[in-house]
């Protein structure tokens, strides 16, 4: 398994729902080429969400061409009957859905014991408490910032308090918090300041990009990657004298805040 051992540095795993569809093997070793450091798979039944893509056969076929961490995403329903096959066909990480699970602690059990890392995500109106009993079983905690079942939405800010929570909620367990919607170079660094170590991107990082220009995918990767570690450089605006306005820098949690050179350039 080329997963290797736990840390919190800021990693970047394109989605390939935003590749080129016709030739996917090809795009997930070209980004890996330009920086990827995972690689994100979005499994959809067409019931559990309002999309249809990939099975195991397409995630098999794809194994030979990543030599990185296979990130498998599985929105559909009834994910015990096909985590089996997933596992077999090569995934390194499987994400379930609280949502879609009936018995989530025997799910997360069966997937560590097909030897893969255990995985969760939660819609955006999914609180985080209902991992509270779980949460020694977990590797990964995948925040959806949209709605699943499409790429290209808009980045729903209500979900950064919730990667904040979580983040505290965890304390010193080797747990991933990944961010999966909406996420470019101005939304990454509200979900690292928030706690997020793992961001999963699809039309930031392959727009521009193609079997001829795959540098394109690297410039995309590393502006990503760069504006998420700007949010450790952000400090809390300190509180203005009374009658005069504050010029502190607004917080990465605010929608109106961006890094200044990202305007530069």
């Amino acid at each position: 398994m080329p997963y290797e051992s736990f840390d919190r540095e800021i990693k970047i795993a394109p989605s390939i729902l935003a590749a080129d569809f016709a030739n996917f093997g090809f795009e997930c070793e070209a980004v890996e080429q330009e920086g990827a450091d995972w690689i994100h798979i979005d499994v959809m039944d067409g019931h559990f969400v309002p999309n249809i893509t990939f099975g195991p056969a397409t995630v098999k076929a794809l194994r030979s061409h990543v030599r990185g961490v296979m990130d498998v995403h599985l929105m559909i329903a009834n994910p015990d009957a096909y985590i089996g096959a997933f596992a077999e066909a090569g995934a390194d990480i499987l994400t379930v859905h609280v949502e879609a699970c009936i018995h989530l602690d025997r799910t997360l059990s069966a997937i560590c014991e097909l030897g893969c890392k255990a995985g969760v995500a939660l819609n955006p109106h999914t609180p985080e408490t209902t991992l509270d009993y779980v949460l020694d079983k977990i590797d990964l905690i995948c925040v959806m910032t949209v709605n699943p079942g499409f790429g290209g939405q808009s980045f729903l800010h209500s979900q950064i308090e919730k990667i904040a929570r979580l983040r505290k909620r965890l304390g010193d367990r080797d747990v991933h918090i990944e961010v999966d919607g909406g996420i470019t170079a101005r939304t990454a660094p509200m979900a690292a300041a928030a706690g997020a170590d793992v961001l999963v991107a699809g039309s930031a990082v392959f727009q521009g990009g193609s079997a001829t220009d795959t540098a394109a995918y690297g410039r995309n990767i590393t502006r990503i990657r760069e504006a998420a570690r700007t949010a450790a450089l952000w400090e809390a605006p300190a509180k203005a004298p009374e009658g005069k306005p504050s010029e502190a820098k607004q917080s990465p949690q605010s929608p109106e805040w961006k890094p200044s050179w990202l305007d530069k350039g």
